[in-house]
């Protein structure tokens, strides 16, 4: 074994267990309460995190299903194949830009795995015409003895062990 083998092993693709909830994108992930809207920062909707997109791709964070795609494009919903609801809402007030920014990927009953494309945002036209680009990402079902905890900071898409549910 040389003396730098052990950085191989680290470049190994991990394989993404059934229930792992995966990063949406490149870029930070921040605490839910880092967002400039109260009915998300308070948690009115669920619990969740937000995050604050680098490139403007958000891939799907679960497998599961696609429940639905707002007409306006700035926000989709999902559930997980173990049946937890999912809300990825793309910046703030972006409902006002009546689909403008976005391009969508997927559409309704669509089968989706951890990491398939859901939505491209272009985040300098959010910035300049939203609010915000800080996008909540909300769990709109869980019990009331789960929470959900996120590890803070950059991201890559497709990251594991960043985002998880816990009692």
């Amino acid at each position: 074994m040389g003396m730098f083998d052990f950085l191989k092993t680290n470049k190994k693709e991990v394989a993404v267990e059934a229930d792992a909830i995966v990063s949406p994108t490149n870029g930070e992930l921040l605490e839910l309460s880092s967002v400039p809207d109260e009915v998300f920062s308070q948690k009115m909707m669920g619990d969740g995190f937000a995050m604050k997109s680098t490139d403007g791709m958000i891939v799907s964070p679960i497998d599961g299903t696609i429940e639905m795609v707002f007409e306006t494009k700035h926000a989709v919903g999902l559930k997980s194949n173990d049946g937890v609801e999912i809300l990825i809402h793309l910046g703030v007030d972006t409902v006002n830009l009546k689909g403008e920014g976005f391009e969508v990927f997927v559409k309704a009953g669509d089968k989706v795995k951890a990491g398939d494309k859901l939505i491209k945002m272009d985040v300098d036209f959010i910035q300049k015409n939203a609010k915000t680009d800080i996008s909540p990402v909300i769990f709109t079902n869980l019990k009331d003895d789960e929470r959900v905890e996120v590890v803070t900071g950059k991201v890559n898409a497709k990251e594991v062990n960043r985002i998880s549910i816990s009692k």
